[in-house]
C-alpha cells in the first residue's frame, strides 16, 4: 500500500512537471506597447465578471500578474499597490490584479490584506494567455502592464515587489 501510495504520489509530481514545462513554453510572445487591452472576461474574488477591455477604455489601467496569493513576494507587491493606493487613484489608476489562483483564493488574499482593488482568478489561464504572460507550473510570472485609454502604455516584463507602485508612478509621470 505504500509503495502504491509512493508511485501515485511520484506519478502526480512526474504530471505536473510534464506539464508545467509544456506550458512554459506555450506562452506567446507579451503584449507589445501600443497594443490594445485584450477582450478577456474572468471572475474577481466576489465572484464577479470583469471585461478587461470594458473597464480599462478611459484613464489608466494596471494589470499586474503574481504566481500565488499570500505568499511572500506576492503579498509585497499587492501591499505595495495598497500602500500607494491613494495616490495612484488620484492619478486615474485602476488596479487589478491576477493570478491562476481560484475566486476562494483571491477572496482571501484581498480580505487579509485589505486590498482596496479587484484580483482576479484566472484558474483557466484566459488572461495569462491573452497577455502572453509565461507560466511555471501552472503559476503566472510575475509582471506588470499599463494600459491609457485601452492601450499598452509600458510593460514590466520582470515586475518589482516592494517597487510596483513607485515604478508605475513614475510611467505615469511621464505619461500624464
Amino acid at each position: 500500500m505504500v509503495a502504491f501510495y509512493r508511485m501515485s504520489k511520484l506519478s502526480k509530481i512526474i504530471t505536473a512537471l510534464t506539464i508545467g514545462m509544456a506550458t512554459a513554453g506555450a506562452a506567446t510572445e507579451p503584449l507589445a506597447v501600443g497594443a490594445a487591452l485584450p477582450a478577456v472576461t474572468q471572475h474577481d474574488q466576489d465572484d464577479h465578471p470583469v471585461a478587461l477591455a470594458t473597464v480599462g477604455t478611459k484613464g489608466f489601467l494596471l494589470v499586474y500578474f503574481y504566481p500565488k496569493a499570500d505568499t511572500p513576494g506576492c503579498t509585497k507587491q499587492a501591499c505595495s499597490l495598497r500602500d500607494s493606493y491613494a495616490v495612484l487613484a488620484d492619478k486615474g489608476v485602476r488596479i487589478l490584479g491576477v493570478s491562476t489562483d481560484s475566486v476562494a483564493a483571491q477572496k482571501a488574499f484581498k480580505h487579509k490584506y485589505q486590498l482596496p482593488f479587484d484580483l482576479l482568478a484566472d484558474a483557466d489561464a484566459t488572461i495569462v494567455t491573452a497577455f502572453g504572460v509565461p507560466t511555471t507550473l501552472g503559476f503566472a510570472k510575475r509582471q506588470a502592464f499599463l494600459f491609457k485609454n485601452g492601450k499598452l502604455v509600458w510593460r514590466d516584463l520582470a515586475a518589482a515587489t516592494e517597487q510596483q507602485a513607485a515604478d508605475v508612478l513614475k510611467v505615469i509621470a511621464a505619461n500624464h
